[in-house]
């Protein structure tokens, strides 16, 4: 067993794309099933270090589909914009490991997997760290 700790990936369940029909199953959902099946089907063990989460609602639907990254004593990393498919999942994935890997939860654009390397929605400190150090 590795001494990362574990990150919590929360996939927010509601997201829906602006003018996305209601009839339909919301965007996020589909994002949510999608980053279960793919953590199911790792069988190396690579993001054993990954908690996956559905929330109903993470409050940024102009941003759907939205994911955070949080472990305690990291920081906090939301991202919006995605799409809801499997290499996306397996993108979200990778992205929680590299946030268990980092001591400090700092997840640089240049090492993110190519659908995280943009879309970030908020980057929070740790609670009780020094925001301005």
């Amino acid at each position: 067993m590795s001494d990362f700790t574990t990150t919590d990936v929360i996939v927010c369940t509601t997201c829906r794309p602006a003018g996305a029909s209601r009839e339909l199953p919301a965007a996020g959902e589909l994002l949510f099933e999608a980053v279960q099946t793919a953590q199911l089907e790792d069988d190396a063990g690579a993001w054993a270090q990954v908690r996956v989460r559905g929330v109903a609602c993470l409050s940024s639907c102009g941003r759907a589909c939205s994911v955070a990254f949080q472990a305690p004593g990291k920081y906090t990393f939301v991202f919006g914009d995605l799409q809801p498919d499997e290499e996306t999942a397996r993108h979200v994935l990778e992205c929680g490991a590299m946030h268990a890997r980092a001591g400090d939860g700092m997840l640089n654009r240049n090492e993110r997997p190519a659908r995280l390397k943009s879309g970030i929605v908020a980057r929070l400190p740790p609670f009780g760290a020094n925001p301005t150090g």
